[in-house]
């Protein structure tokens, strides 16, 4: 059902000088507010043209032209919100979208809240509330992975596989109901037994999708990464060489970074968060104290940890120091300036810390590719192509998923246990809300509300 609602506008395009603007109109008055202020070659209303062409002419404001324009009319219930909706294609300038937008209010709209566009697409019915939620993670998407798993969402395969599992399981619910209220025609002979096997299929499913999850979270925001290892290891000269320009100084003395380097980079289409730290050692110099401080809290707290070895000088203490202090932790082992007489082998680290180790030369930039591949072997099976998988990024559906686990593993108990039939159905019902409200069924106001403040207005 369309909602009937007041007519919204706003500027659908980022803030600042560029080739168009965008002022997009929504509503069951879009086209009369549109007809007041644009005078279109053909002289016809936008209520009588035709859905989904593109339009010339000009904005007009009490006989002034404020722009030349192409107007493009989609009439509900396909277009982006389901209702009558209008798009000002106008010059990019600020001020005349600003100025485009304010006449619009004028005649008759009112300015768009955060993410209202896309809240009627939900409340309409034209998208479900994980495809709502997609939206936001496709305009912010920052790696190509990230980007095909929002838009798989977007394009509904979160919205089908949610849609299955609730079918079997109001099934259930209702099989259980009209055998308590009809026992001498509908048999529960059996029937636990065929209810936990489904159950237990259930589950599956749904530990997939949390396990996916964390793939998910980092396909989203990027593997935090930091870089760690004893002065003079290379540890900037590699940070240099993955960001592509001179971000971090190298010299050849010993302990010259001392404050922590942040910087956001793709490798192989894997978004690093890469943390360049100061060089872990014993010192007496508090500032590079401070620095050695820093370092470890930030490798405390990383997915993953790139360890330096300069392997042209032997091994000492502090690097048996990093190498206790990252032992339980994802690492890949670097074996530098491999250019070099190595003094430093594989097997001999193998004996403090048994982890993936690659040789390369941060100043030849050597073995960059093998720590691509690497990576991605140690956080996505070897594999960052991505296929027919659901990625969970959402914190909000992971938790309402594991609410539905929780919610069948009692039925599972209550099976165990013996309990009468009608304990089943009170779990089955939770687990199927707990899914309703991952795709934005009887969910409350407020909740829905919160979702779409965090979009932009034009959205």
């Amino acid at each position: 059902m369309i909602m009937k609602k007041e007519t919204i506008a706003a500027i659908a395009t980022g803030t600042g000088n560029s080739g168009i603007g965008i002022v997009r109109i929504s509503g069951e008055e879009a086209f009369s507010v549109v007809d007041r202020i644009f005078k279109g070659k053909s002289g016809k209303s936008l209520k009588d043209s035709k859905s989904h062409r593109v339009y010339y002419g000009h904005i007009v404001d009490h006989g002034e032209i404020i722009d030349e324009v192409l107007v493009l009319v989609m009439k509900g219930p396909h277009s982006y919100t389901a209702e009558d909706t209008v798009e000002i294609d106008c010059h990019g300038g600020i001020l005349v979208t600003r100025r485009i937008l304010e006449i619009v209010v004028l005649n008759g709209a009112r300015p768009a809240e955060p993410g209202e566009f896309t809240k009627r697409a939900f409340l309409n019915g034209r998208i479900d509330l994980s495809q709502s939620e997609a939206v936001i993670d496709v305009i912010n998407s920052q790696n190509q992975f990230a980007l095909k798993s929002s838009m798989s969402q977007l394009q509904g395969s979160l919205k089908s596989k949610i849609k299955i599992m609730r079918e079997k399981i109001i099934y259930e619910i209702a099989f259980i109901e009209s055998a308590l209220d009809d026992p001498e025609h509908i048999s529960m002979v059996g029937y636990s037994g065929k209810l936990v096997v489904l159950v237990d299929k259930l589950l599956d499913e749904i530990q997939t999708l949390l396990k996916n999850s964390d793939n998910g979270k980092l396909l989203k925001e990027g593997i935090n990464t930091v870089i760690v290892g004893k002065p003079n290891a290379g540890k900037s000269s590699l940070m240099n060489l993955l960001v592509g320009e001179e971000k971090a100084i190298v010299t050849e003395i010993a302990g010259t970074t001392r404050d922590i380097l942040e910087e956001s980079i793709l490798l192989g289409g894997i978004q690093l968060n890469i943390i360049d730290t100061a060089g872990i050692r014993n010192t007496v110099d508090k500032v590079e104290k401070i620095g050695v401080q820093r370092a470890k809290q930030y490798a405390d707290s990383a997915d993953l940890i790139i360890y330096v070895v300069d392997a042209s000088v032997e091994l000492d203490g502090n690097d048996k120091e990093i190498m206790e202090m990252i032992k339980d932790k994802i690492v890949v082992i670097l074996l530098n300036k491999s250019d070099l007489p190595a003094k430093v082998t594989k097997e001999e680290l193998n004996g403090y810390l048994k982890k993936e180790m690659i040789s390369i030369s941060a100043r030849e930039e050597e073995g960059m590719d093998q720590l691509e591949e690497t990576i991605k072997k140690m956080f996505f099976a070897g594999k960052v192509s991505f296929n027919d998988e659901i990625y969970i990024t959402n914190a909000r559906q992971k938790s309402e998923l594991r609410n539905c686990r929780e919610s069948l593993e009692l039925v599972k108990r209550s099976i165990e246990d013996g309990m009468p039939e009608d304990f089943y159905s009170i779990d089955l019902m939770n687990a199927y809300e707990s899914l309703g409200n991952i795709i934005g069924e009887a969910m409350g106001e407020d909740l829905v509300n919160e979702i779409f403040h965090k979009f932009c207005m034009g959205k």
